[in-house]
């Protein structure tokens, strides 16, 4: 194989440079001859000579430095191997499967593998796979972890074309052929240092005393401050536990400052202030309850101030009495497991019905929108606040698409009503039709934006004023001029009802108002006997003084039998899950509002007697409904928002796409096993 090497380049010109040399000494001796022959012929002696030696000289070293050449390049060779083998990084070679056809000794310690491992790299990291890697010369970074380790894992890819062109075994031919080199650059230790760096950054909290005035007049005056005290000491024991600042900036408000591990551990407690606190009692007849808002992951501080006040404006929303942790990207909710205390003073609603006249006044049109598939509340609320916008001399309309079986007796009051104008009612193509400068929308019963009648509305109306009493989730109408939202009223139509009694002196409800309002207070609280306080009697008495009729608001809600059956049958077959929860199915074959149905049989399950929630599915238009009630021992409304839906503390319910009914029990019952592990219901 020696023989048939040949050189070539700079080392050939080197090893042929005397026999150039020869030739030009000949020329140079045919000169000589013609000066003096003898000196030509002595000049031709010296000539063999030289010719001979050269001959003989690249006969003998030729072999010898070929041979030094193919040692050298050899030991080059084996010298890179090792340098290969033996370096720090870990590398590896794959084919074009991403099975591992070669790697060295750091690849191998750092899976553990003492042997040569011949596996697809994704055995060992699945994060790793062939469709993952790299095409042409584009290269890829992939983050993995392998046992208590993280890496990042370069990926080149390396192709084979070149290499087969002058092979006598591989046709180059449309070869594509590849490998791929891969590199572990192990990040361990940076990401330590930078968890560890965050977790020490400074988080901003808020905590908020629910009912203090409440709590306050519930004991003696001397041992209020004592109350106080007591209070004040929880609070700052809990946060100091945790290596924190509290600051109190007002009577019933403090400002915490906290480190963003020490949140993550107040996380894994649940917040067991919420529940510390309420043991403080000296004799007051009400437990107190407090909110906490904190920010986590703003840019700056001032952001994490803001994600606070977002926070705690969150959690007086959906109720009080829990804590909501705001990120940039993600809101977390603990607690929230009791009712909200009932205000006794009217002083809110008075204000909020002024506010509410100014808007009006200074509007050409006014617009109402409820949630879609309208149920009595909705429809109710939204006549109240037409007239309210009629005893203020404007255009009112409702935006309304499809109406229920619940709510047609009472739109069958207002149509054809010469008392009324025939487009009193809209659909949502009409009212974007409607739509103008000059008009405010005013949203009943909702305050989540998907879910309303017309979610383009909002876009387009400038003017918007929310008013609802469900507790507010991590989706909300965000640029209402003014939101009114009290969770612990009965229903929206008790709200509306106290908003007719101040927003104009003198304003008469007619009959057939009174009675949609009246109905959908009897819906909301089942026939006042769930989230009935002073106020919802105090509204009702109201709306009966104005002309509401118990008997009509009866008759209007009797059900045809196939309802009746469908309820009864729902109720017949539930499942007891977990000895505490009821789970059914409401057929919707042959009704025209198949949810309302599975609505009422959600409360008929609750009469049976352990049972603390019951769920109620239903199957109508390509979705699946849930219908979720509770009276007092769970929180049906987390249960919900963890499925995508949200509600009251013990009214609730959510909505799936594409998913069956057999699955939608499924979900439900994982959530209910995962949450009752997490310790969020009992």
């Amino acid at each position: 194989m020696k023989k048939r090497m040949k050189l070539k380049g700079r080392l050939k010109i080197y090893m042929q440079t005397s026999l150039y040399m020869g030739i030009l000494l000949v020329l140079v001796d045919v000169g000589v001859y013609f000066l003096d022959v003898r000196a030509g012929f002595l000049l031709t002696c010296f000539l063999l000579f030289y010719f001979a030696m050269i001959v003989l000289l690249m006969l003998y070293n030729r072999p010898v430095i070929i041979h030094e050449l193919v040692s050298f390049a050899t030991q080059y060779g084996q010298i890179q191997k090792t340098l290969l083998r033996d370096m720090a990084i870990p590398y590896a070679l794959l084919d074009e499967d991403a099975k591992v056809i070669w790697s060295n000794t750091a690849f191998r310690a750092a899976i553990h593998s003492e042997k040569g491992f011949r596996k697809s790299i994704t055995y060992v990291f699945p994060s790793i796979t062939k469709d993952k890697l790299p095409e042409g010369e584009q290269e890829a970074e992939i983050a993995i972890s392998f046992e208590e380790n993280d890496y990042v894992a370069h990926i080149i890819r390396i192709s084979l074309k070149g290499v087969v062109e002058d092979s006598d075994i591989i046709s180059e031919k449309d070869y594509e052929g590849c490998l791929y080199a891969v590199y572990l650059f192990d990040e361990t230790a940076l990401k330590i240092a930078l968890r560890e760096n965050d977790a020490q950054s400074l988080c901003v909290g808020l905590i908020y005393l629910d009912n203090y005035e409440e709590a306050l007049a519930s004991v003696e005056e001397v041992r209020r401050s004592l109350l106080t005290a007591l209070i004040d000491r929880k609070v700052n024991k809990y946060i100091s536990g945790f290596d924190g600042i509290c600051q109190k900036i007002e009577k019933d408000k403090y400002l915490i400052i906290l480190r963003k591990r020490a949140v993550m551990q107040m996380q894994e407690q649940r917040f067991d202030l919420l529940e510390d606190v309420k043991t403080v009692n000296i004799g007051n007849e009400m437990a107190v309850t407090l909110s906490i808002g904190v920010g986590v992951d703003g840019l700056t501080y001032a952001q994490n101030y803001e994600f606070a006040r977002t926070a705690i404006d969150l959690a007086l929303g959906r109720g009080g009495d829990q804590t909501v942790v705001k990120m940039p990207d993600q809101i977390h909710y603990y607690g929230g497991k009791s009712q909200q205390v009932e205000k006794n003073t009217r002083v809110k609603a008075r204000v909020k019905a002024h506010a509410l006249k100014e808007i009006i006044t200074s509007k050409d049109r006014v617009l109402i929108m409820g949630h879609n598939m309208a149920d009595v509340d909705s429809f109710g609320a939204a006549i109240g606040i037409y007239r309210v916008a009629r005893s203020l001399e404007r255009k009112a309309q409702i935006v309304i698409n499809n109406v229920t079986t619940s709510v047609q007796p009472l739109m069958d009051m207002f149509k054809n009503n010469p008392e009324y104008e025939e487009d009193m009612f809209l659909n949502s193509q009409q009212a974007i039709e409607e739509a103008e400068s000059n008009a405010v929308l005013v949203v009943v019963d909702v305050n989540k934006p998907s879910i309303t009648e017309c979610p383009e509305l909002l876009k387009i109306c400038k003017s918007i004023v929310v008013l609802d009493h469900h507790r507010q989730g991590t989706e909300t109408i965000e640029n209402a001029i003014l939101s009114y939202v009290e969770t612990y009223a009965s229903s929206t139509c008790e709200m509306v009802s106290e908003i007719l009694q101040y927003v104009n002196d003198g304003v008469r409800i007619k009959t057939e108002e009174a009675d949609a309002m009246y109905a959908g207070m009897v819906i909301d609280t089942n026939n006042f006997m769930s989230k009935t306080g002073v106020r919802t009697f105090e509204a009702a008495a109201f709306l009966r003084r104005s002309g509401a009729d118990v008997t009509r608001v009866r008759k209007l809600f009797r059900e045809n039998a196939a309802e009746y059956k469908a309820k009864a049958d729902a109720v017949s077959q539930a499942e007891i899950y977990r000895n505490d929860f009821a789970i059914s199915v409401c057929s919707s074959e042959g009704l025209e509002s198949p949810t309302i149905m599975g609505a009422q049989a959600a409360n008929e399950l609750l009469n049976i007697r352990g049972i603390k929630a019951s769920f109620v599915l239903t199957s109508y238009q390509g979705k699946i409904f849930f219908s979720a009630r509770s009276i007092d021992e769970v929180n049906v409304q987390v249960i919900m928002e963890r499925m995508g839906g949200g509600g009251h503390l013990n009214i609730a319910g959510c909505q799936m796409e594409n998913t069956s009914v057999d699955e939608g029990i499924r979900i439900l019952k994982r959530t209910l096993d995962r949450m009752i592990e997490e310790g969020e219901i009992g």
